[in-house]
């Protein structure tokens, strides 16, 4: 079986949250499986900087805005041995060679033209699938990833003799590329698409919409959102559409990759450790700590925040309950950037609070690993999460996560409650209304077991013992890919 993957993101080289992650996962372990798996990236710097060995496939000639545009194909840098991921490489310098994040310019502002830039990602990715691009491959299954590739599904739809299966991945609905339809002309799709049964999003088009409405198939990263997307609460609009689409919708939860999450074996935190020598997180406690000026105390339970700070991700509920927390004797520890208000808000809460709460604005990966084995408690308070991979990453340092039960976060932790202490299959703990009310609620309960140490490390040594494989989700993937192919063929 031949599938391709589109999308925007991939770790190492490109990553604003976890659809990188699971570019970076996903397809080698489809490899390891026997799937002939490749990937399809825009040439932002860094992706025409790290993908390897690459060489031309095609020139391609102007499209989008962009009067050069060929594609390459190499191999990705952290490809195992054995397990070597082929990707390909959108080379269109007017498009994608800027200073920024694949999304903003420098200054945080969206690019005027992101219309063009991912409608050519999708347009060469339903060419790739039609075959008229690269001779020697042509894939059986195309997957592709947020609303950034979804245009390939619309583009697709308009060759209805293409036999190649679509496949939509839904990372997160609340981002949908949306664009003013006075701009559709750009997009080389008939007007007729123009419409609320097409790509039309209230006087404007939508990106998301195009994989929503035409691909064979559509998933989502957990079973619980897969749900919560055909509900007026959490469909951001689009419920209406994801629930005609009935059972083409599905979840699929994601992994974890184990070579890079792993506390026995982590090069970047202050000490190794395992479930069976747990020593080593103290360690890690006390180094976090220290690096982050915080009050050296090992009975002091430590909460880690390590998320974009939005409102989405519930970050406002945490500045809310924070008095409370440190009334019962906590510390809290933030990495993140995101809205200016929140961030301004948590310096200010360090300022007042020195030696209890301490923030690091940005996002630096080898400290994200430090923030997951030093923290006692993970805080994942979402409004809405789709999966969520902050807290199955806390979930394997022994880090208790602490969320929100909605999405994915319900699918991945198991609330600790007096039935669940008694069976044994706590993993962390969990509140339901958004309000600071029920957070703090959440946290007091987490202080007191945090005091049973017995307790605490029973609900630890359970976290850890959970399995997360992107072995499991490539299983279900594949077995996807197989019914939709025999339904489409």
């Amino acid at each position: 079986m031949k599938v391709l993957h589109a999308a925007a993101e991939v770790f190492p080289l490109v990553k604003t949250g976890g659809l990188a992650d699971v570019l970076g996962a996903l397809p080698q372990v489809l490899v390891k499986a026997g799937v002939d798996a490749r990937l399809l990236l825009p040439g932002f710097p860094a992706i025409k900087k790290g993908v390897l060995q690459q060489k031309l496939v095609c020139n391609i000639g102007a499209a989008f805005g962009a009067g050069k545009v060929s594609l390459w194909l190499g191999s990705l840098p952290n490809s195992e041995s054995g397990n070597n991921v082929q990707a390909y490489v959108i080379d269109a310098p007017y498009l994608y060679d800027r200073v920024g994040n694949p999304y903003q310019s420098a200054n945080g502002s969206e690019w005027p033209d992101n219309a063009q830039r991912f409608a050519l990602l999708g347009w060469v990715a339903a060419h790739l699938a039609a075959g008229e691009l690269d001779d020697d491959w042509c894939p059986d299954v195309l997957h592709v990833h947020d609303w950034h590739a979804a245009m390939a599904c619309a583009y697709l739809a308009m060759h209805p003799s293409t036999k190649t299966t679509t496949v939509f991945t839904v990372h997160n609905l609340a981002y949908q590329g949306l664009f003013d339809e006075r701009d559709f002309h750009l997009m080389g799709l008939p007007t007729r698409m123009l419409a609320p049964t097409g790509l039309e999003f209230y006087g404007q088009f939508s990106f998301m919409k195009a994989g929503l409405a035409y691909a064979n198939r559509v998933t989502t990263v957990s079973p619980t959102y897969a749900r919560e997307m055909a509900t007026p609460e959490f469909g951001c609009g689009l419920d209406g559409l994801v629930k005609a689409r009935g059972t083409d919708v599905s979840g699929i939860l994601n992994g974890v990759d184990g070579a890079i999450w792993n506390p026995s074996s982590d090069k970047e935190i202050a000490s190794k450790y395992s479930a069976s020598n747990l020593s080593g997180k103290l360690a890690c406690k006390t180094a976090l700590q220290k690096l982050l000026g915080l009050n050296v105390d090992p009975t002091a339970p430590l909460f880690g925040v390590v998320s974009r700070l939005t409102s989405q991700k519930g970050l406002d509920l945490v500045l809310a309950a924070l008095p409370s927390l440190l009334a019962d004797g906590a510390q809290l520890a933030v990495q993140g950037s995101g809205d200016a208000d929140l961030e301004t808000a948590f310096v200010a809460a360090t300022a007042a609070h020195k030696g209890r709460v301490a923030v690091r604005l940005g996002y630096d990966e080898a400290f994200a690993h430090n923030m997951m084995a030093g923290c006692d408690v993970m805080l994942v308070p979402s409004r809405f999460e789709p999966c969520g991979l902050t807290q199955l990453y806390a979930l394997r340092y022994g880090t208790l996560p602490l969320v929100r039960s909605v999405g994915g976060l319900v699918d991945t932790v198991v609330e600790a409650t007096a039935d669940t202490l008694q069976q044994d299959t706590a993993t962390g703990f969990m509140f339901g209304p958004a309000t600071p009310a029920a957070l703090a609620d959440a946290m007091e309960q987490a202080v007191k077991t945090f005091a049973n140490t017995k307790l605490w490390n029973q609900i630890v040594l359970r976290g850890m013992a959970q399995s997360f494989s992107w072995d499991d989700a490539a299983k279900d993937y594949v077995a996807l890919y197989k019914e939709a192919l025999q339904s489409n063929s």
